[in-house]
């Protein structure tokens, strides 16, 4: 078996303490770079699986020979020994004028159904990559909705692809995601109350968001989520204000965090999320994974990282949202 490669094993079970947390990257934060390029670079540098966003460059969701394109990926996927995650964050897949639209909360039956369509797309991607989660997020409340009538869309736009979730063996893997309808971990319990606690019904903690809105820090958030994590994001961020920033530029400690995730006995992928570092992607891929590990280990210091260079004529990220 290669160093990367790694037993199939349902990402609910507990585990030994012992056992390692997985890595991974999101393509999301390798926008310029080919799939193929993307993968080869993150089995390369060591990681243990990747965060796969279906968009436009990479695996195109709406392509009509999508399942012929996910099968070429599947057998990439297995080749370099990399795990996988589905993750449905493209910011215009759907819509080319609207970021992350259409959404499950929108007003038109119609635009909610796309939005779905997608999902149960994704259900089907992850199937035959054989990921052990889908990940997907409310959407923000649209203006002139209450919340009630949100939280109902939410709920019955989600059922569809909870029992198409469950009949392909698949975690669907809802995250708390600043400024959405849910947006924190009491808002994922009230989903999940209002679906009747499904068991395909999981969820995805963004360490980052922990920091950036959470009551608890985020060690604290990674041991109250543990019974319902099937994914992780990772990232640096400061609190209220919701940038994702490579590690080191932020406010958090992270060998408790991951500690903390360790023993939980979470078996899924730990994916760092920079998305708005894309043009220096390769460059935070490389420094990302050993700032990790060591974080992870209980031997030394983590390493103080390096200050990330942006290519030439790059300016800097601007923040995604400051958080009241």
């Amino acid at each position: 078996m290669s160093p990367r490669s790694h037993p199939e094993q349902d990402p609910g079970e507990p585990a030994s303490p012992l056992t390692p947390l997985r890595f991974g990257y999101g393509t999301n934060g390798l926008a310029d770079l080919r799939l193929d390029d993307a993968l080869a670079l993150l089995a390369d540098l060591g990681y243990d699986g990747v965060g796969l966003t279906l968009d436009h460059m990479h695996l195109d969701p709406l392509v009509p020979d999508l399942p012929a394109r996910t099968r070429q990926v599947a057998r990439r996927l297995g080749e370099l020994g990399l795990g996988v995650t589905v993750e449905t964050g493209a910011r215009y897949v759907l819509d080319a004028r609207r970021k992350h639209g259409p959404s499950l909360l929108d007003r038109e039956p119609d635009d909610r159904a796309r939005r779905v369509a997608l999902l149960l797309r994704a259900v089907r991607v992850a199937a035959d990559l054989g990921a052990h989660a889908v990940h997907c997020f409310s959407g923000i409340l649209p203006p002139g909705t209450d919340e009630d009538t949100a939280w109902r869309r939410l709920a019955d736009s989600l059922a569809p692809v909870l029992d198409a979730a469950a009949a392909a063996g698949v975690p669907l893997a809802v995250e708390p995601e600043p400024g959405h309808l849910l947006a924190t971990l009491d808002d994922f319990h009230r989903l999940r109350r209002t679906l009747g606690d499904p068991g395909h019904l999981g969820l995805t903690l963004d360490i980052g968001h922990c920091q950036c809105l959470e009551p608890l820090p985020p060690a604290d958030c990674v041991r109250a989520a543990g019974p319902w994590l099937r994914h992780v994001q990772v990232e640096d961020m400061r609190r209220g204000v919701h940038e994702h920033l490579p590690f080191g530029e932020g406010e958090i400690d992270f060998p408790p965090v991951l500690a903390a995730l360790a023993a939980t006995g979470y078996q899924g992928l730990t994916v760092v999320e920079l998305p708005r570092h894309s043009h220096a992607g390769p460059h935070h891929a490389e420094l990302s994974l050993p700032f990790l590990r060591a974080a992870a280990s209980p031997q030394g210091p983590v390493p103080p990282p390096t200050p990330p260079v942006a290519p030439h004529g790059e300016r800097s990220a601007t923040p995604e949202g400051s958080i009241p």
